[in-house]
């Protein structure tokens, strides 16, 4: 069985996106660190790589809805979770992600 070493080695196949959730901000705006059980975790990831789409009838490739670097908003579960060293992934099917974050 072979180990994930880099993320980087990953490839999304057909419509899948790989994310990585943001953390929330464990510092409040004045300053003030708060304890890891009132930090929430948030539905916001980075989009990281896409796969190439599906395929139509036809046999045209479906456009994507989102491109690496897309800040996007994912569903609370769901995905395939992969992790690498201490850095956690998440897969997901393109028409699960609920939105792009236009900034």
């Amino acid at each position: 069985m072979s180990v994930l070493r880099n993320i980087k080695s990953l490839a999304p196949l057909l419509d899948r996106v790989l994310v990585q959730r943001i953390k929330p901000e464990a510092k409040t705006a004045s300053g003030i660190f708060l304890p890891e059980a009132a930090v929430k975790e948030q539905n916001e990831a980075q989009v990281l790589a896409v796969g190439p789409g599906l395929l139509d009838r036809d046999g045209k490739r479906l456009p994507m809805g989102v491109s690496a670097g897309d800040k996007v908003l994912i569903p609370q579960f769901g995905g395939n979770a992969i992790k690498v060293g201490e850095e956690e992934y998440t897969l997901f099917r393109d028409h699960d992600i609920l939105a792009k974050i236009k900034e």
